[in-house]
Parts: C-alpha cells; sequence; structure tokens
C-alpha cells in the first residue's frame, strides 16, 4: 500500500494543476477539471512512474502532455536568468537572512518531478553557470549559500532532484553550503580539500 501511495504521488507531482489523480481497484482515475473529462491509468503504468526506465516513464509522460494533463519539460535555464536568480537570492539572504530564506524554499522550490532523469551534463553546465556568474558578481563574490540556493531552486523548478546540504568543520570551526544531484556539487562539497560534515540537508519541497 505505502508503494502504491508513493508511486500516485509521483503522478500527481507531474500533473498539472487542472488536473487530480485518484488510487481505484487495478489502477487510478485522472479528472481534467478544466475540459470536464477522465482518464484512466493501470496500476502498471503508476508504477512505471515510480521505478520504471527513463524510457517508460517518457513514454507516459508523453502521452500525459498529449492529452493536455501534463506540461512539457521544461527548457534549460539562459545564462541571463541564472545570472538574475543568483543576485536575487544574494540579497533575500541578506535581507532575510539565511534561516528565513531556507523556509522559503517550499514555496520557491516546488515538488515538481520529471518522468525522465535529468542527465550529469545538465547538472555540469548549470553548475559552471553558476559558479561563472558568482566570481563575477561583486555582489556576490563566491558566497557559497547563494550559489547552493540558487542551483538547488533552479534545479528542483525543472523538476531534478537535487538535496541542499549545510555542513560543518571543527578545526579550524567553519559552516559550508552545497547543492548535490546526479553525483555533482554546487558549489563544491569540499573546498580547498577541506570536508564538511552535514548538519542539515533538505530535500525537495524545503523539508
Amino acid at each position: 500500500m505505502a508503494k502504491d501511495a508513493e508511486a500516485l504521488a509521483v503522478v500527481a507531482r507531474i500533473l498539472s494543476p487542472h488536473c487530480r489523480v485518484t488510487g481505484m481497484s487495478g489502477g487510478a482515475l485522472i479528472a481534467d477539471w478544466r475540459r470536464t473529462r477522465f482518464l484512466g491509468m493501470t496500476s502498471a503504468d503508476i508504477q512505471k512512474f515510480a521505478d520504471g526506465s527513463s524510457e517508460e516513464r517518457t513514454e507516459l509522460l508523453t502521452g500525459l502532455i498529449r492529452a493536455g494533463c501534463a506540461t512539457a519539460r521544461r527548457k534549460e535555464h539562459s545564462d541571463i536568468e541564472v545570472g538574475l536568480w543568483l543576485r536575487g537570492v544574494h540579497l533575500l539572504i541578506r535581507t532575510l537572512g539565511f534561516g528565513r530564506v531556507l523556509r522559503l524554499l517550499s514555496l520557491a522550490a516546488p515538488e515538481y518531478a520529471r518522468a525522465d532523469q535529468a542527465c550529469e551534463k545538465d547538472v555540469a553546465r548549470l553548475k559552471r553557470a553558476v559558479q561563472a556568474h558568482s566570481r563575477r558578481s561583486w555582489l556576490v563574490n563566491d558566497d557559497c549559500k547563494t550559489e547552493a540556493v540558487t542551483a538547488f531552486v533552479l534545479l528542483r523548478r525543472r523538476g531534478v532532484r537535487a538535496v541542499l546540504h549545510i555542513g560543518v568543520r571543527e578545526h579550524p570551526f567553519a559552516l559550508h553550503a552545497w547543492t548535490s544531484s546526479t553525483g555533482l556539487c554546487i558549489p563544491d562539497a569540499d573546498p580547498r580539500g577541506h570536508a564538511f560534515t552535514p548538519v542539515l540537508s533538505i530535500d525537495g519541497g524545503g523539508r
């Protein structure tokens, strides 16, 4: 039962706001309230969203997009957009404080899930853009908190799984923030070879 509920939750995150999914015997019913129509899914289809192959999830998502129940994959963030987000996040941290910004992540980074898996190349491209803007900006100036939050928000808004970590080093004492996704970290988890122990990790939806 728990696995079925998890699979339904994945489907619900993919659907457009005007659609709702309800579990039923032998599958699920998708209600499209904008067009006042209903679509059925088998139990096997629902499970493919949770633990099927990338090709299977992409095929099912394509069907939902054609039926008007889901939106296509979001485009890559432009270089200008990354720079604007980076400066905006930095100003928010300076104005509200890092702790309050972390509590706002559930609003800025909604829990949206892509049917296909993000590749390491996409995350690496975002990492290069974030760090390039951070180094060029006198305002941001390589601030790890700003880079980590910006990367987390932009990845989550594209439906990519990401985790924001806050770590600590005892000798000498220091704090560091980074976001991990597809095996990469933005910024690096161990800058200048110094290891940090995570004391707080936030996944999708700001939890």
